[in-house]
This record gives C-alpha cells, sequence and structure tokens, in this order.
C-alpha cells in the first residue's frame, strides 16, 4: 500500500560493496516504497569513486519499478566524461539527475573541467538540452563550507538559472 507523503520525499543511497549488501538495498528499496517517495537516489563517491556500483544500484532501484536518480558530480570531471556518463544513463532509461559540486577525494587539489554544479547544469543543458529532469543541491540554512548566506544564495541562484528543475535538501535522523 503506497501512503501519500505531505510533502515530496526522496530517499538517497550508497552504492552497496557487496551482493549481500545489494539484495538488502532491495529490500529496503521495497519497503521504503510503501511510503510513496518521489524517487531514490545514489550517491557517486567523492570524485567519481564509486560510477559503476551508482549505476549500478540506479539499475537495481529501475528494474523494481521506482524512479532512481543517480548523483552527478562535476569536481574532477571533463565535458567528455560526464557525455559518456549520461549516455550510459539515457541507454540506462535514466532520466532525472541530482547534479552536484561534489566532493573531492582526501589529498586531492580542485581538477576537472567544471568548478560549480551551475557549470555541470549549464553544459548538460547546452548539450542535451530538455532531455533531462536535474534536481540540485539546496541548504536551508547556507552549505556547512560556505561562511555567508548571502553568497549561498548567489550559488543556489546560478543553479537555477543555469537550468535546474527542482531542488533537494537533507535531513538526517539520530537514533540518540
Amino acid at each position: 500500500m503506497t501512503t501519500s507523503l505531505p510533502v515530496p520525499v526522496s530517499f538517497e543511497f550508497f552504492p552497496p560493496n557487496t551482493p549481500v549488501g545489494s539484495e538488502k538495498l532491495k529490500t529496503v528499496v521495497s519497503e521504503l516504497a510503501s511510503a510513496g517517495p518521489e524517487f531514490f537516489s545514489v550517491t557517486y563517491g567523492a570524485g567519481g569513486s564509486t560510477r559503476d556500483k551508482t549505476l549500478a544500484t540506479v539499475s537495481d532501484i529501475a528494474a523494481l519499478g521506482h524512479e532512481a536518480a543517480p548523483h552527478l558530480s562535476c569536481v574532477g570531471s571533463t565535458k567528455e566524461g560526464i557525455s559518456e556518463i549520461l549516455a550510459t544513463y539515457r541507454a540506462q532509461k535514466i532520466r532525472r539527475l541530482v547534479a552536484l559540486r561534489g566532493d573531492l577525494p582526501s589529498g586531492t587539489a580542485t581538477a576537472g573541467e567544471f568548478r560549480f554544479a551551475s557549470e555541470l547544469i549549464a553544459f548538460i543543458r547546452e548539450t542535451q538540452g530538455r532531455d533531462w529532469f536535474i534536481e540540485v543541491a539546496a541548504y536551508p540554512e547556507y552549505h556547512p563550507q560556505q561562511r555567508y548566506a548571502r553568497r549561498d544564495l548567489q550559488h543556489f541562484a546560478a543553479k537555477v538559472k543555469a537550468g535546474a528543475d527542482s531542488a533537494i535538501t537533507q535531513f538526517f535522523f539520530n537514533p540518540d
């Protein structure tokens, strides 16, 4: 039985590292689906470190009949690499993305052709048009690495102007 939530909700997962973890994730997705989430998102790992696992997890969720949205991080990415990833997702009939700046792997300097998520979004829109539904990160207070709320709002506005369709925020449950 599907429950209609009062606000749109999605659930985010890290790609599992083992076949047992993959099976557990499928069970959890099936159970959470009864809450009626808009979609399930799958993280990308620092610098794209879980790229293949992200694709496999997104494919597993989609195979269960649920909308899945892979995170797509621009840090350390090239335009060619992003185009290849988008082609792979397109072949899997994935049409929703969570476009993020992302985190660099520990000890890595900034690299790649994109500095900000807004640049990634603009690239996707310029090369792919409106083929993708693009989610972006929003921060109810401000980004933890940002000292000034106004600057954070400017970054958010740039993502919207670049072509974002929707914004998501996060909250965590602490059992303590």
